[in-house]
């Protein structure tokens, strides 16, 4: 058997599943379609972390209130900024203020804690920057605001360090059982292996009758970015639930800016975007710097582990806590296979990564001290969010580091900023077709065919 364990996609569930199983004596491979991990994260990389207060699915509730647990503990341990914001679910209606009544009762019976209805006053003394007018809310203090992809970096870095073999660029192709495992064929390589952990939502064993299938989207989340401080901000994710099908929801983010979702049938436009935003938010429509779509869906997502006698588990559906759950399913899918595979974790586990140093976040101090260490990080290339060359070179250095352009600012935040890339574009590609010893025209942004730059304006063999 070329693997022990083949793990297949490397979204942060795929990446969960890598860092609880390297601690393991046994030989991992994690098989990823794209060019950098994570890729199921959006660039901005600010996520809610959920207490499963806010779903009616029980299975959903119980994930979250784990994950939540989890991921508490592992930003603690890899330095991951992890800001206990808090939440407050209101609503455009007096109908839906008996809605509020109904979720903090399941909350109660689930068990989760600093969960309550609050009044008028209270609200406005748990966050006075709301619009007036807000009479009754469920409020939980449980909820907190991170960099995910800081989170999936982190749980791959470490599997990696730990003889995590991670394969990218390699589509799955088919999952075939053999007589004591399976045989995985990719558009690159096959594969053999004793077990199967399958995180693919679409991809399905073939040997079972099934057919891919596609996530059922509910709606389209549009997304407002505004990375400028923003005077008067609200400082709490605020959930303003304008119908049964339809909310926006306001995110804080490091940069005292911030970003709010959508949720509708269709793409919004600015003028759409910015008229549902300010019903929470007070901003001018100058402060957005940029504008998104991503696909949301609340599929129950759950461990299909029906075949794990003879060596198979997936993982299907996909939903908007995904990255709340993704961890408890890593211990979930940990325990079976500990269960089912005469496997001991190894005595050198190293369950630590490099350290990350981010100069915006820094005092002058120590920005001075990181300066003497390493000049790089005094020459900033994005002074829309103070990056600086000394992080984008760790960035690109470090395990699993980054080989593209969206790869460097998912991991720092460069360009990304209110020029959207304009004033550093070209330094990101420079540094990085010089660390990676190649042509500024070999850069890609994010996959095989997106390069950057088509071709010189003028080339010359000698001047």
């Amino acid at each position: 058997m070329d693997y022990d364990v083949l793990i297949l996609g490397g979204g942060i569930v795929g990446c969960a599943v890598a860092y609880e199983l390297s601690k393991y004596n046994i030989n991992i491979a994690l098989i990823e379609k794209d060019y950098d991990i994570a890729s199921d994260i959006y660039f901005v990389n600010t996520a809610v972390i959920y207490d499963g207060s806010e779903t009616s699915d029980n299975i959903m509730a119980n994930l979250e209130y784990l994950g939540q647990e989890i991921i508490e503990k592992h930003c603690e341990k890899f330095g991951v900024p992890y800001k206990k914001v808090g939440s407050l679910q209101i609503g455009a209606n007096d109908a839906f203020n008996s809605n509020l009544e109904y979720m903090n009762y399941k909350a109660n019976e689930r068990g989760i804690k600093d969960v309550r209805i609050v009044n008028e006053d209270e609200i406005y003394s748990i966050e006075p920057n709301l619009k007036p007018g807000i009479t009754k809310a469920l409020y939980s203090g449980n909820t907190a605001v991170i960099p995910p992809y800081d989170l999936a970096t982190s749980y791959a870095e470490v599997a990696a360090d730990n003889g995590v073999a991670f394969r990218l660029e390699e589509i799955v192709l088919d999952i075939k059982r053999l007589s004591n495992g399976f045989k995985i064929t990719t558009n690159k390589n096959k594969f053999t292996c004793k077990f199967v952990v399958n995180t693919i939502p679409e991809q399905l064993f073939s040997d079972r009758g099934e057919e891919n299938r596609k996530n059922v989207v509910d709606r389209k989340l549009n997304y407002i970015l505004c990375n400028e401080k923003i005077d008067n901000r609200i400082d709490t994710v605020i959930v303003n639930n304008l119908n049964e099908k339809s909310f926006v929801i306001n995110i804080p983010i490091d940069s005292q800016g911030c970003l709010i979702g959508i949720k509708e049938f269709s793409d919004l436009d600015l003028d759409e975007a910015y008229s549902f935003a300010s019903t929470v938010q007070n901003l001018d429509k100058d402060m957005i710097t940029n504008i998104f779509t991503e696909e949301y869906s609340k599929d129950s997502m759950f461990i299909d582990d029906s075949d794990i006698d003879i060596g198979y588990i997936s993982v299907t559906g996909s939903h908007y806590g995904k990255i709340t759950i993704a961890p408890a399913i890593a211990n979930i899918i940990e325990d079976s296979l500990t269960k089912n595979m005469n496997i001991v974790k190894k005595k050198d586990y190293i369950d630590k990564k490099r350290d990350v140093y981010v100069f915006r976040n820094m005092s002058k101090e120590e920005r001075n001290e990181i300066i003497e260490l390493d000049k790089r990080y005094g020459n900033i290339i994005c002074s829309c969010n103070n990056v600086s060359e000394g992080e984008i070179i760790d960035c690109i250095r470090r395990p699993l580091g980054a080989r593209t352009i969206e790869g460097i600012k998912r991991r720092t935040g460069v360009g990304i900023g209110k020029c959207n890339g304009a004033n550093c574009n070209m330094k990101i590609i420079k540094i990085l077709a010089n660390e990676m010893n190649t042509s500024p025209l070999n850069i890609v942004d994010n996959s095989m065919n997106s390069k950057v730059l088509i071709g010189r304006i003028k080339e010359f063999n000698e001047i």
